[in-house]
């Protein structure tokens, strides 16, 4: 790593200014300087809570490239610190910075079951799979002690409503008891997110997520209670983590998943220069490289936001990634499809409870 202080624990390595906001914020080296003589911290690292109480919880997606209709956020802002985010963005909605305020200022939707148990039982409200969830992990860590997400798998079983999960932590196991009982119905499907089987990459890309080993071993015991298990590679990063296609597909496999997803790297935004400022000194030796190569994918730009190549990039790179995934599918997932979420259920249980007339 650089020899410039590197923020341990943490993705972004600083601030960056807001689009939305009048004034800029800067700390200056005189600053910095004091704060080196008395022996302070220019800035406080803890992570805190704040508490919301938002008027809806669905999210209608129209994004036509992301393979959801509807999501569900019970957090905003997301511990884990994955430099590569793109929902880093959303949180300058929120008046905060993309930076390190997305992973230090949690917002938590307090009354999120409550608003969800309103819309389910709503008579013009027609079953449809809702994704926890589509911006940040509805499993990060804050979740293990407020276990609003638990509350909300809860009241999806209540209505056998379909729910799609996505998550990077293990935390996950904890619910095994519900994700058995929505899939005896067909109402769940899980994508764990494994984006290197490395765990050396894994705590610099995505500082305070479960280890790899953990990740592994919740798509094993997921799979062995037959609860439909995908992964997602996502994303993959050139010089980074592009070369451990066929391996981390052959293991996933392995380890009973039903099917493996994968997007390319983009820094929409203001990610740009959070990922372009964390790899200068995460990993100075390649930082160069790895901007050059992500900017060849994309146009000669570090994003791209056009529908149906922002996801999956162009170029020769982007080309032998996707032949990689085709050839990996074919050796090790043939024959292998998530089943199709049941939508049939929840008008019967529109009240809560199964109607017999």
């Amino acid at each position: 790593m650089s020899n410039e202080e590197y923020i341990k624990g943490r993705g972004a390595q600083k601030n960056v200014s807001n689009r939305f906001d009048e004034h800029r914020h800067e700390i200056r080296a005189d600053f910095l300087n004091y704060c080196a003589t008395e022996g302070e911290e220019p800035e406080n690292h803890r992570t805190t809570m704040i508490e919301t109480f938002p008027k809806s919880i669905i999210n209608k997606v129209t994004s036509p490239d992301v393979g959801m209709d509807f999501s569900l956020n019970p957090y905003q802002g997301c511990e884990h610190g994955c430099i590569y985010c793109y929902a880093r963005n959303s949180h300058e909605f929120w008046g905060y910075s993309a930076g390190l305020d997305f992973e230090k200022k949690i917002l938590v939707k307090r009354n999120a079951v409550e608003l969800l148990e309103k819309k389910l039982k709503s008579r013009s409200w027609k079953a449809l799979p809702i994704i926890l969830s589509g911006n940040t992990d509805c499993y990060q860590p804050v979740e293990k002690e407020l276990k609003i997400t638990r509350a909300l798998l809860q009241t999806f079983l209540k209505y056998r409503h379909p729910v799609g999960m996505i998550t990077k932590n293990a935390l996950i196991q904890r619910d095994m008891d519900i994700l058995r009982e929505l899939a005896a119905d067909n109402l769940v499907h899980v994508n764990i997110s494994i984006t290197s089987l490395k765990e050396e990459t894994r705590r610099i890309l995505e500082p305070r997520t479960a280890t790899i080993k953990k990740r592994l071993e919740t798509v094993e015991k997921l799979a062995s209670a037959n609860i439909p298990v995908s992964v997602m590679m996502a994303p993959i990063i050139p010089s980074i983590n592009n070369h451990e296609i066929l391996a981390l597909v052959k293991e996933v496999a392995d380890r009973g998943a039903l099917g493996v997803g994968y997007t390319i790297v983009r820094l929409n935004g203001s990610i740009g220069g959070i990922f372009s400022d964390w790899i200068k000194k995460a990993m100075p030796d390649r930082a160069e490289r790895v901007l050059h190569q992500i900017e060849n994918i994309h146009g000669g730009s570090l994003n791209d936001s056009r529908f149906g190549t922002r996801m999956k990039g162009e170029g020769q790179f982007a080309d032998q990634v996707r032949q990689q995934f085709k050839l990996a599918k074919r050796l090790y997932l043939k024959d292998r499809k998530k089943p199709q979420l049941n939508c049939k259920l929840h008008e019967e249980y529109k009240d809560g409870q199964m109607k017999l007339f």
